[in-house]
């Protein structure tokens, strides 16, 4: 990657698709490190079950609602003052989930420039993360960890949504210049029931950002720096 952040004030962004581990990861680096977590706004989403049960109906405000409940969590991180990690960063909203509902035609021209009209306003005024780690997981393992933890609105979720959600996610990050990216692929990673795995993890994050946590073990891990 070449950057490294001893001493800094750091601020994290955890990136990735639906069900791929973001909330297990910034609980275990929080630990870890003793930073701050933020967490995706998910419970209290007014129109998250409607949106899945009809995206064209309910698409445009779901995303409206988490553009919003994102920028006050970032003024929130503004003035934090110790390190901190958040789960999911306000570009997703638009680079992945915005744009994805427009390509798929659930979202309309019309709306989408109302919501990008707001977002490039809204982002003037929002800090870039020191580091953005981004988690890739296979279609198959998203439907599985999805399975698993069993959030009701979430039971629907096809295949091919999550696939076209993937391949914004590339896209974007691919092109992403605001600040470091760090991709770990996670298909052959359980962070939820395996210590190994985590502490593994927790190794890769501290070197990249110049600190060592207080696990023992250096482990090697499948994934790779971006």
């Amino acid at each position: 990657m070449g950057h490294t952040f001893f001493g800094q004030h750091l601020y994290l962004s955890v990136a990735g698709n639906i069900g791929v581990g973001k909330s297990t990861l910034v609980e275990t680096l929080a630990a870890a490190f003793g930073w701050q977590p933020y967490y995706e706004f998910v419970a209290d989403h007014p129109y998250l079950d409607d949106f899945y049960a009809d995206k064209h109906r309910w698409g445009f405000h779901s995303q409206m609602w988490f553009l919003a409940q994102r920028f006050e969590q970032q003024r929130e991180i503004a003035d934090t003052p110790i390190s901190l990690i958040q789960d999911r960063s306000i570009y997703e909203d638009y680079e992945v989930f915005a744009k994805g509902l427009l390509e798929q035609g659930i979202m309309s021209h019309r709306d989408f420039r109302t919501y990008r009209k707001l977002y490039q306003a809204l982002i003037q005024s929002t800090t870039p993360p020191t580091l953005m780690v981004y988690l890739r997981g296979s279609v198959p393992t998203l439907l599985e960890r999805i399975k698993k933890r069993a959030r009701p609105s979430e039971m629907n979720i096809s295949a091919d949504y999550l696939s076209h959600l993937n391949n914004r996610y590339d896209e974007w990050l691919r092109r992403f210049e605001l600040c470091p990216v760090l991709t770990i692929e996670t298909d052959d990673l359980d962070v939820v029931n395996r210590d190994d795995h985590r502490q593994q993890v927790i190794e890769i994050i501290g070197q990249a950002v110049g600190r060592r946590s207080n696990f023992q073990y250096r482990l090697p891990i499948n994934g790779d720096k971006a």
